[in-house]
């Protein structure tokens, strides 16, 4: 197992080695996995909550009408899909496409769960982007919050993963927290 003040010492050595750009890099985790059976089913899907958010936080779309879908435009959700916008976009494929990838996660309340399944399910389920259910009194900004400073870790048939952990600009010690979070 690696240390945080392992981690640190590595991210300082890649900075120091890197030349400058014109434009703020991202920093990636790469992880190599050794003795696993890829052959057997291995895989991994998960969402991970990184401690030190980053500059650019991840982007959330929410599906939802009435009260909720107030909430969340109260809460500076990054997009407000309501039902009536769902079931235009069943007609446009080409327009759900764009939509889902523009997004890094998406929330749906209960009650739409359906019709997102029906209306976006074939495009969603693929790229590992299924909604997560937010119950109907659940706080939509704490569910906004968590995904905002979260990463998504996709394993399939390969024995590498890498993700986001950050970017050049913020701290050494936070880049090795957040790596040590995954």
């Amino acid at each position: 197992m690696i240390t945080e003040a392992q981690l640190t010492d590595m991210i300082k050595e890649a900075k120091a080695t890197d030349k400058d750009r014109k434009f703020k890099q991202a920093l990636e985790l790469f992880m190599i996995f050794k003795d696993i059976d890829v052959k057997k089913g291995f895989s991994i899907n998960e969402t991970i909550q990184l401690p030190k958010q980053t500059s650019a936080p991840a982007t959330v779309c929410v599906m939802a009408s009435g009260d909720m879908g107030l909430k969340a435009k109260n809460a500076k959700a990054d997009k407000v899909i309501d039902s009536d916008e769902l079931t235009r976009l069943a007609a446009n494929k080409r327009e759900s496409r764009k939509l889902i990838n523009s997004f890094d996660f998406f929330l749906a309340d209960t009650k739409l769960m359906p019709v997102v399944g029906k209306v976006l399910g074939q495009l969603l389920g693929p790229r590992g982007k299924m909604p997560t259910p937010v119950p109907f009194n659940a706080p939509i900004d704490a569910f906004l919050e968590r995904f905002r400073s979260s990463v998504r870790v996709r394993v399939k048939n390969s024995l590498s993963m890498s993700c986001k952990i950050g970017d050049e600009s913020m701290e050494d010690a936070d880049l090795a927290i957040n790596a040590h979070a995954i």
